[in-house]
């Protein structure tokens, strides 16, 4: 696992508390910035599996 996929998982569960807790609260603002943050951190945690991916082909 690398560092791209370790923060990208992280910004995903960010951006999931975050959503919630907008909800609860009835704020769409940071339901929004939950949502953008999980966007965020799965594309990141992509990018991280795309390089796992080459290092294992390239061995």
């Amino acid at each position: 696992m690398n560092k791209n996929q370790v923060t990208g998982e992280i910004k995903d569960i960010a951006g999931k508390l975050q959503e919630e807790a907008g909800k609860l609260v009835g704020n769409k603002e940071q339901q929004a910035k939950g949502l953008g943050k999980q966007v965020e951190g799965k594309a990141q945690k992509g990018l991280g599996d795309a390089e796992e991916f080459i290092k294992d082909k390239t061995k």
